[in-house]
């Protein structure tokens, strides 16, 4: 079982996976069995969906059986009793989709949350109320080019985005500043319901190399910048 993650170790750790991955669907032992391979095929940071029936014992699930170094948390957590119901199920991090009371209850209890956001006001208000990063949903509205340009006025906010991104879609969000990416549909289709956990383990292996080769290029290019 993976202990629990600070603000700053949950952000360090989401800046080098680049990854998180969302699981919403009809049957919590699913969702919890999706998430488990998804974890095994390489993601370190998966969320449960509390609209997914049975959500909270799958997230004690899924935390009991984590891979070392990997971190589960709660989505769609709305309000205090949702924070402390994921807390109780061991969840390490918190997941919003608005500008909720959730954000506020986990900063106080200092649990990390990705707090929902999706116009400047919204960003901004997310980090006051103590986000740790701001989930930028959806984020299918505007593109990279919106993250961009939500990014020129606040470049000290790390942003996710979130909704629609898929393996086309990711490396656009990461040229732009992106620390990470979130991935519900695109990666779990509907495992998360009890569909095809071949198919989705494939899937998560192409994001995983995906987001490893962007990490070698950037690397590359900052070395070649330093020369």
């Amino acid at each position: 079982m993976t202990d629990s993650v600070t603000p700053g170790g949950l952000l360090a750790g989401i800046k080098e996976a680049r990854l998180v991955a969302i699981v919403r669907g009809t049957d919590g032992g699913a969702a919890a069995k999706a998430a488990i391979a998804a974890m095994e095929e390489g993601f370190r940071f998966v969320e449960i969906a509390l609209t997914t029936p049975g959500a909270v014992d799958a997230i004690r699930e899924v935390r009991t059986a984590a891979p070392e170094g990997c971190f589960v948390g709660g989505g769609t957590v709305l309000t205090a009793e949702d924070v402390e119901k994921v807390a109780r199920a061991g969840g390490q991090f918190m997941v919003t989709p608005a500008l909720a009371a959730s954000i506020a209850e986990s900063a106080r209890l200092g649990i990390p949350v990705l707090a929902g956001a999706l116009t400047p006001s919204e960003a901004y208000e997310a980090m006051n109320r103590g986000a740790t990063a701001v989930k930028l949903f959806p984020a299918s509205i505007g593109g990279p080019g919106y993250l961009k340009a939500l990014r020129d006025p606040f470049p000290g906010i790390p942003f996710i985005p979130v909704g629609g991104v898929g393996l086309d879609e990711a490396t656009g969000y990461w040229e732009t500043g992106a620390i990470a990416v979130g991935l519900g549909g695109p990666l779990f289709g509907n495992a998360g319901s009890g569909g095809d956990l071949a198919r989705m383990r494939e899937r998560a292996r192409a994001f995983v190399d995906l987001a490893a080769a962007f990490g070698r290029r950037s690397a590359g290019a900052a070395a070649a910048d330093a020369r």
